[in-house]
């Protein structure tokens, strides 16, 4: 896919509970070049996604970000409504298809991104995930016509991504690394990194 026709959606509103503070604005001392998590996700998605969308709590601080913020209309829905809030951003800005990751992933590559873009690039399925010991919702490709599903799901009471995946025609993606698909969700998984 070429620049254009592949947005971004960086997941950032979520609660944190195990963390204990905001993910979003989470630093690594040595790490990514002293960037928010936030900045860092923006920078990487950035190399292959055109344009990028952050999806960030009401009244929840962000940096200066070289991508458009978008805040979740209803708190403590989870992330399915976010999800449609960006896929719906994206099909108005133009893209087929958007690139959907949560902020807590800094090991997130673009060639990651390459790899399930270009399994998307035939227009067969609506959703090509990764895939390692489980689903990875939130490392996926998604086509932008789904943000009708999800506002039905959501109208719907639903609240889980796997519910609009187990809509949807899926392609997984089985990755022999799961690195690309870390996660930090707790202060002792940002204390291992530094």
């Amino acid at each position: 896919m070429t620049t254009g026709q592949l947005a971004g959606v960086v997941l950032a509103g979520g609660a944190s509970r195990r963390m204990g503070r905001d993910k979003a604005t989470l630093t690594v001392p040595g790490r990514f070049g002293d960037l928010t998590l936030v900045e860092h996700l923006v920078s990487v998605l950035g190399q292959r996604c055109d344009p990028v969308f952050v999806v960030a709590a009401q009244g929840q601080a962000l940096p200066d970000l070289t991508a458009q913020v978008l805040r979740d209309k209803v708190p403590g829905l989870g992330p399915l409504p976010a999800v449609g809030l960006g896929l719906r951003a994206a099909a108005d800005a133009g893209a087929a298809r958007a690139f959907v990751c949560a902020v807590d992933m800094p090991f997130l590559t673009p060639e990651l991104i390459d790899e399930l873009a270009g399994s998307a690039a035939d227009g067969a399925v609506d959703i090509v995930l990764a895939r390692a010991d489980r689903d990875h919702y939130l490392a996926a490709v998604y086509r932008t016509g789904l943000a009708d599903t999800v506002d039905a799901l959501v109208a719907g009471g639903e609240r889980r991504v796997g519910a609009l995946v187990d809509t949807a025609d899926v392609r997984r993606i089985v990755l022999a690394d799961a690195g690309a698909l870390a996660n930090l969700n707790s202060p002792d998984d940002v204390a291992g990194l530094s």
